[in-house]
Order: C-alpha cells, then sequence, then structure tokens
C-alpha cells in the first residue's frame, strides 16, 4: 500500500545532501529537524527515520519537495543509497508482493 516516492536528483555537495522528489512533504514553510530537535509531521517521521540509519545524519531540513540531510563524514555510495531508500519508500506501508519483502530482509 502507499506508492514509491520518486527521486528526481540526488546532489552531493560536501556534507550535504539534496535530494529532489515528486512528493511534497510540506507546505511552503520548510522544516530544520536534529536529533535535539525532532520535527513533527510528516518531515519530523521522514528525519527520525533518516536519524535511525545510524550513519551519522545530523540535520535534515524538509521543504516542499526537497529533503537536505547534512552529515559531518560527508558522503559515500553507501550512506547516499540508504538516504534515498529510505526517502524513496517513505510512503510504504508494506511491499507490493512477496519478491518485494524478501528483497527488503
Amino acid at each position: 500500500m502507499g506508492q514509491n516516492v520518486e527521486i528526481r536528483d540526488v546532489v552531493e555537495m560536501g556534507d550535504v545532501l539534496l535530494i529532489d522528489t515528486d512528493r511534497s512533504f510540506t507546505g511552503q514553510d520548510g522544516e530544520s529537524i536534529t536529533p535535539d530537535a525532532p520535527g513533527d509531521g510528516v518531515p519530523g517521521l521522514l528525519a527520525s527515520r533518516l536519524f535511525d540509519l545510524g550513519i551519522g545524519v545530523e540535520y535534515v531540513y524538509v521543504l516542499q519537495n526537497q529533503v537536505t540531510v547534512r552529515r559531518s563524514e560527508g558522503w559515500d555510495d553507501s550512506a547516499r543509497d540508504q538516504v534515498a531508500d529510505v526517502t524513496r519508500y517513505f510512503l510504504r506501508y508494506y511491499p507490493d508482493s512477496p519478491e518485494d519483502a524478501s528483497e527488503e530482509e
């Protein structure tokens, strides 16, 4: 149930990763979220999932269809892919098929 969020572009700028999506997560007001200042609603839940990855995410800013993520270690392929996957599958409640379930385990 739910649909994948389409990732239109991922841009790395030093310690910051910018993710452009096809879905709006906020209104015209963005939300800044840190582990010490958890956000509310949809942006807060998305940020919580990104913090829970355990890859050193320090800051998340969500503005409409843009997700900005900062970590002090910079970005490698694995960390970048994990953040993109959390964002891509954020609106999914469960997989479409048994094959999808086995891929997520």
